[in-house]
C-alpha cells in the first residue's frame, strides 16, 4: 500500500522510503518521542528490529527531517483512508461502537458530529501558522461518524480560519436523512439553509446574540422548559435562512448537576428529549480528541514548516486507527491510555500484541503473559552486577 503511494505521489524514495518514512513516524507517536533525534537515535540503536518491519530503515536525522519538510502530506492523508477502508473490509465489525448503538438503532440513521481542535505550534511556524498576535497554531477540523467513532472526513490546516469556513466541505458528502450535531461555532445560517435543502438534520446551539421570532409555541413536558417554531428575526437573516426553525429550551444533566439549554433544529418530528439526548452524543468528538492529544504525539512537533506538521498529524491519526483496530480484535476492554500504554512498554519485544493485551485485559478465561527473558549487557558493568547478585542472593 505504502509503496504505491509513494509513486503515485511522485516522491523520490531511493534514499529514503516511503514505508521507513511513515514507520519512523508512526514510532514517534507510539513511543512519544520527543524530537527528531529521539526517533533517529531509538530506531538506530533497535536497527535489526526496525528492520523487520517491511525491510524499513532507521533514517539519518537530516534526512528525515528533509522528508518532513519537502514531501506531499497527501501521501499520509490518502494512507489513513485506505488504510480505514481496508481495516473496515477485513473486519466488518471493527467499526461498530457501543456507546450510541441503541440510540443510533433507534433513529435508523447515520449521525456526526463536527467539531475543530487547536495544536499550539512553536513560533518557528508563525511565518505559516500565525495564530492571533504572537502564537502559532494548526487546527484539525473533523467529522466524527457518532456510531463508528471514527473519522468521516477531516480537514488540517493553519489556525487563522473561523471553524465555520471549513463547514462545508466537511459536510459536503452528507446524504439526505443524516444528522450533523455542532456547536455555536458552526452556526452559520446559509450554511443551515444548504444543509436543509439536502435533507440533513442537524442540532447546534444557537449563538447568544441570535434574534427569533416565535412563529408558534409546541407543548413541552418532562424537562422541556421550552419547545417552539421560529424564524429568524433580522432582515438579512430571514433572507440567509427563509424556512421554519425549532428551539427546545431543556433542563439537561451535565456532570450530576441539571442545566438550562437551548437548541436548534430544523426537525419538527423528533420529541424535546431526543434533541436533548442527540446534542449530548456530541460530545463523542471531544473524547476522540482528547484520547488523540494524550497517548499520541500531538503536542510536541519534530517539524516546523507546514508539511513536517501535516505529516506528523495525519501519522497521528493513523496510530490512533490502528491502535483502535488492536484493541477491538484483542478485545480490550479498559481505557485506550492503558492500551496505548502497554503498546509502548512493548514496542521493542517481540511478542503477539493481540496476546499480550489479553493477559492485561478483560477477555475470557485466565491468561499469563509468556516473556522470553534477556540478560542486559552492559560493558564494564559485569562484575559490579554479578557482585550485586551475590549480596542480594
Amino acid at each position: 500500500m505504502i509503496p504505491v503511494l509513494t509513486r503515485e505521489y511522485g516522491i523520490d524514495a531511493r534514499t529514503f522510503t516511503g514505508t521507513s518514512h511513515v514507520f519512523s513516524l508512526i514510532y514517534g507517536h507510539a513511543a512519544h518521542a520527543l524530537s527528531l533525534n529521539d526517533i533517529c537515535d531509538a530506531l538506530s540503536v533497535h536497527g535489526a528490529e526496525f528492520l523487520r518491519v517491511r525491510d524499513a530503515v532507521p533514517p539519518k536525522r537530516n534526512t528525515f527531517s528533509n522528508a518532513n519538510r519537502t514531501r506531499d502530506p497527501a501521501m499520509a492523508e490518502a494512507l489513513y483512508w485506505k488504510m480505514l477502508t481496508h481495516l473496515q473490509g477485513i473486519c466488518p465489525g471493527f467499526t461498530e461502537y457501543g456507546k450510541h448503538a441503541g440510540f443510533i438503532f433507534r433513529l435508523k440513521r447515520d449521525i456526526f458530529a463536527m467539531d475543530s481542535t487547536t495544536l499550539q505550534l512553536t513560533l518557528a511556524s508563525i511565518d505559516w501558522a500565525r495564530h492571533r498576535r504572537r502564537k502559532a497554531a494548526a487546527k484539525c477540523h473533523m467529522r466524527l461518524n457518532i456510531g463508528t467513532f471514527l473519522p468521516a472526513f477531516a480537514v488540517v490546516e493553519d489556525a487563522a480560519h473561523h471553524d465555520s469556513v471549513r463547514a462545508g466541505a466537511l459536510c459536503a458528502a452528507m446524504a439526505a436523512g443524516d444528522v450533523l450535531l455542532a456547536d455555536r461555532a458552526y452556526v452559520d445560517l446559509p450554511f443551515l439553509a444548504d444543509l436543509d435543502a439536502r435533507g440533513v438534520f442537524f442540532v447546534l446551539r444557537p449563538k447568544r446574540n441570535m434574534l427569533f421570532e416565535t412563529v408558534k409555541k409546541l407543548p413541552c413536558k418532562g424537562n422541556t422548559l421550552r419547545d417552539e417554531l421560529v424564524r429568524p428575526a433580522g432582515v438579512k437573516t430571514s433572507k440567509a435562512y427563509p424556512g421554519l426553525l425549532r428551539m427546545v429550551t431543556a433542563l439537561v444533566e451535565v456532570d450530576g448537576v441539571e442545566r438550562e439549554m437551548t437548541f436548534v433544529t430544523n426537525n419538527t418530528v423528533w420529541s424535546a428529549r431526543t434533541i436533548a439526548e442527540l446534542y449530548r452524543a456530541r460530545w463523542a468528538i471531544e473524547l476522540f480528541f482528547k484520547e488523540l492529544k494524550q497517548t499520541l504525539q500531538l503536542q510536541d512537533f519534530v517539524g516546523t514548516n507546514e508539511k513536517a506538521v501535516k505529516w506528523q498529524v495525519w501519522t497521528g491519526l493513523l496510530t490512533h486507527l490502528l491502535l483502535r483496530f488492536l484493541r477491538h480484535i484483542s478485545r480490550w476492554g479498559r481505557s485506550f491510555s492503558r492500551c496505548a500504554g502497554i503498546v509502548r512498554s512493548a514496542l521493542w519485544v517481540k511478542t503477539d500484541l493481540g496476546e499480550l493485551l489479553r493477559c492485561y485485559g478483560t477477555a475470557d478465561g485466565p491468561h499469563r503473559p509468556v516473556l522470553s527473558a534477556k540478560m542486559p549487557y552492559l560493558p564494564g558493568f559485569e562484575a559490579f552486577s554479578s557482585s550485586l547478585m551475590g549480596q542480594h542472593g
